[in-house]
């Protein structure tokens, strides 16, 4: 049984084209990390379209303070994955996929 309160179900505008990426020129087969689908979209809202906290809040559907933490959350992933050449992939989680009233520029 799960405990604590129920995930909310985050809105995506659509899948991201590639769920995986791999650091080259590291021997052997490097170590995994994991970024959810909502942490890439998130990170997308933010640093790629440069829309504030508030703004991707909304796109999302979340409240403001949830998506600084999914933020925070995915730039902690990204760092370690560059850091220390891990593989990132993206896994799907509780989203709901291009639906929305209003759409992304």
């Amino acid at each position: 049984m799960q405990k604590g309160r129920h995930k909310k179900v985050r809105y995506i505008q659509k899948m991201p084209q590639t769920v995986q990426f791999s650091p080259r020129g590291k021997v052997g087969r490097p170590d995994e990390i994991e970024l959810t689908v909502d942490q890439f979209e998130a990170i997308k809202l933010a640093d790629y379209q440069g829309y504030d906290q508030a703004e991707g809040a909304q796109f999302m559907r979340v409240s403001r303070p949830t998506f600084g933490r999914i933020v925070r959350q995915a730039r902690t992933v990204l760092a370690d994955a560059l850091v220390n050449s891990k593989i990132i992939r993206i896994r799907i989680g509780d989203v709901q996929v291009g639906v929305r009233n209003r759409s992304i520029p």
